[in-house]
């Protein structure tokens, strides 16, 4: 399975993480094993879903800090877990460029969320950057 097929399960990981409350470090192998799912990029899966888990409370510091007039309550399940991925790879992965995880995490959004969702990553994932740059 390729890198962007595997940030794609990451994704669906940290979804259900959110929905069910449940942050466990364990949860991604539950995941791989209950889905059957083949030739993952489990390195880079596991580090994702521990960085996002280990550093959950700066994450969505980033993102309400920048969603101007949106808690993090009101942001649909699909996109935080799109936001989360992608900062846990811009904050705590050297190896994947900003760019790619934007990227990524935009086209995600066409696949998952709504219409116009993409936007709104987007611009909260380049204004993390862009701060962070500075």
């Amino acid at each position: 399975m390729k890198r962007k097929e595997t940030r794609e399960e990451a994704v669906k990981i940290a979804y259900c993480m959110d929905v069910n409350k449940d942050f466990n470090k364990s949860l991604p192998n539950q995941y791989i094993e209950h889905f059957e799912l083949q030739e993952m990029d489990l390195e880079y899966l596991n580090k994702t879903i521990c960085d996002m888990i280990d550093n959950l409370e700066t994450i969505d510091e980033h993102v309400t800090e920048n969603s101007k007039d949106w808690k993090i309550a009101r942001i649909a399940k699909v996109d935080l877990a799109i936001l989360r991925i992608a900062l846990s790879e811009i904050l705590y992965d050297d190896s994947i460029p900003s760019s790619v995880s934007i990227n990524e995490a935009v086209e995600i959004s066409k696949k998952y969320s709504s219409e116009d969702a993409h936007k709104f990553i987007n611009g909260i994932l380049g204004t993390v950057v862009r701060d962070i740059e500075k």
